[in-house]
């Protein structure tokens, strides 16, 4: 397995709005993720779409908390857009749950450990079920579904000594976005694995969710796809980011490098 050390191209990032994205892929993903695994490092990568970074230039905590990350990766193809208006002309689209599914198989390859933490009790068996099916020599040493409510200290470092006993070297989140990322960065440190904020990828991958069709995916209309299946709760999401992100991004392309 690489180490650190052995790392080549590093994951170069540009400001989008202020929020630092990564020109990265899918190899970059497993081959970092797995060198900071092997030295049980305590990592941060988000996946950031249109949505959170809005949410982020209306939050100037939240902006500090994703750059605060080690890497995020631009989950939706708007992004992957920005950053080859940016100059970066290979940038891709690199999806929380794609980059799941790859680090779940490259997993179960090298032989570490993974946990889930987050969704509903159901969604979670549901979750697990579905990756022993498709992994069925993966090593799962943790999955906790947590109450919807915030834990109390003494229940957090319960958590975080239950998830530290399992010996998990990637774990991943699903608490939905703003929650998994502030749960990520309150336990960098103290989790020593690398945590992802994977969101939907445990409701596409447990069956509970439709996704798009690739075709959707790769010319960047999946949001259709999902306004369409979910209109009442991403009607307000769409209309209130969507044209800011545009005007505002024009903006920034039009003063030019900062």
């Amino acid at each position: 397995m690489t180490t650190t050390a052995e790392l080549q191209n590093p994951i170069v990032t540009r400001p989008i709005l202020g929020v630092n994205v990564a020109v990265g892929s899918y190899d970059k993903v497993v081959q970092h993720s797995l060198a900071w695994a092997e030295e049980r490092q305590s990592r941060a990568l988000f996946f950031a779409n249109v949505h959170m970074v809005m949410e982020a230039v209306d939050d100037p905590a939240f902006l500090r908390l994703l750059n605060g990350a080690d890497v995020v990766f631009p989950d939706g193809m708007p992004l992957a857009w920005a950053l080859r208006a940016l100059g970066e002309r290979n940038a891709q689209r690199v999806c929380g749950p794609d980059a799941t599914a790859a680090m779940l198989a490259a997993a179960e390859k090298a032989g570490v450990s993974v946990g889930f933490y987050g969704g509903s009790q159901a969604v979670l068996d549901s979750l697990i079920g579905a990756v022993r099916l498709r992994h069925s020599n993966l090593n799962i040493v943790f999955q906790e579904s947590p109450p919807f409510r915030a834990l109390t200290p003494e229940e957090d470092l319960a958590v975080v000594d239950r998830i530290a006993s399992s010996g998990a070297r990637l774990l991943f989140v699903g608490l939905g976005c703003p929650k998994q990322e502030n749960w990520i960065m309150e336990h960098v440190g103290r989790v020593h694995a690398v945590m992802f904020a994977v969101g939907a990828a445990f409701d596409f991958i447990a069956g509970n969710k439709p996704r798009a069709p690739r075709w959707m995916r790769h010319s960047g209309l999946e949001w259709v796809f999902r306004f369409a299946s979910e209109p009442r709760r991403l009607a307000k999401r769409y209309l209130k980011h969507n044209p800011r992100f545009v005007i505002r991004f024009l903006r920034q392309l039009l003063a030019g490098p900062a």
